[in-house]
């Protein structure tokens, strides 16, 4: 890989730094394709999440994803402006906003997840299916362990 950075053969050993550079070749591969969408990684997070999980106030959604307030409110503003969520006032309480995906939201989601799914494919294309398979079970128990 020519942008991978220099590092000596027993850090290139390291299951940390592959890891890392894994990560970052796929962080790279997924946010090139939603950019084909006009959409950015945090974004489609946040409208993957309301997705899931809506209607759902903001603040639950920034707690949830580990979201800066101020930050969640310029993605949801982002995104209601593109027509992709729409806020109402939470019946449960009229102070709070529930967010919630609209009918567009959930195309462009079938769009965006199509597109990191195809993504992925291209990061473990050179893994068979069962090799996938074991991948996710091993980095699941890496990146979650006790669940």
């Amino acid at each position: 890989m020519a942008d991978t950075p220099y590092a000596p053969s027993r850090i290139r050993a390291l299951p940390s730094w592959l890891l890392g550079r894994a990560a970052a070749r796929g962080h790279r591969l997924v946010a090139d394709a939603l950019a084909a969408e006009g959409m950015r990684m945090m974004h489609h997070a946040v409208l993957s999440a309301v997705g899931e999980i809506g209607p759902v106030s903001q603040a639950e959604l920034g707690r949830t994803l580990r979201i800066d307030p101020k930050d969640m409110v310029a993605i949801v503003n982002d995104l209601q402006q593109d027509g992709l969520v729409t806020r109402t006032p939470d019946p449960r309480d009229r102070r709070k906003n529930a967010v919630e995906i609209s009918a567009d939201g959930r195309l462009r989601l079938r769009r965006t997840e199509r597109l990191g799914d195809e993504a992925n494919a291209e990061l473990t294309a050179a893994l068979t299916p069962a090799e996938r398979e074991q991948l996710v079970a091993l980095l699941t128990r890496i990146a979650l362990p006790g669940e």
